[in-house]
């Protein structure tokens, strides 16, 4: 029984983190399908790129609550008894990084989804609530001054293994610290790309306008 409850909660895991936000939100209220626009990716980054700031800030608000949502779906199980309160934050990671595979393959529109950093945040933002505002705020602060959400999310990716290494964060889970480092090395590498476009310069920025005149 506890086989079918674990099996049937990360199937829902993924079916929600695979919700296509921004390919939703761009087909309904834009008539634009944001994979054939930008960067070709359908998540937050070219949403705000494609679209702007209040739809690009609409799909980042519901992709990190999938994130959200799809990880707490572990304190179900704890619930429900079938797993123990020690596997807690392995099934937590588990069930966030199935949301992420599927906000990347999302099966509702072709497998073909985006990368992943704002389900990632909302997936952090259950496991591990101060480091993970603490991250936001860095995600925030940087795209304020740059515009740039790719460098946002890389520097927000960065910050969370060194947030735990932080005294008053320190983990005796060294399973969150391993989880840390390879979600911030995988981040980075799936921004290889915009890495190119930023130190060539031609980086595309979001249409966020934090500090433009009007």
């Amino acid at each position: 029984m506890e086989v079918v409850i674990i099996g049937g909660i990360i199937l829902l895991a993924y079916l929600i983190g695979a919700i296509p936000t921004a390919v939703w939100v761009g087909k309904r209220f834009y008539g634009i399908d944001v994979r054939q626009h930008g960067s070709g990716n359908a998540g937050a980054t070219n949403t705000f790129r494609v679209l702007g700031k209040k739809p690009g800030s609409i799909v980042m608000a519901v992709d990190i609550f999938k994130g959200w949502a799809a990880t707490s779906l572990a304190n179900l199980l704890v619930l429900w008894g079938a797993i123990d309160e020690d596997q807690l934050i392995m099934f937590k990671l588990i069930l966030g990084v199935v949301a992420v595979i599927g906000h990347i393959f999302p099966v509702y529109v072709g497998f073909k989804g985006g990368k992943g950093v704002a389900t990632l945040m909302g997936m952090v933002l259950a496991v591990h609530l101060p480091v993970a505002l603490l991250c936001l705020g860095v995600f925030i602060t940087v795209l304020m001054f740059t515009s740039y959400v790719s460098l946002s999310s890389m520097l927000a990716a960065i910050a969370f293994p060194l947030f735990l290494l932080l005294p008053m964060f320190k983990t005796d889970d060294t399973l969150l610290l391993i989880f840390g480092v390879f979600i911030a090395v995988m981040v980075v590498l799936t921004h290889k790309k915009n890495i190119n476009r930023l130190l060539q310069g031609v980086e595309s920025k979001a249409n966020i306008g934090f500090f433009r005149r009007r």
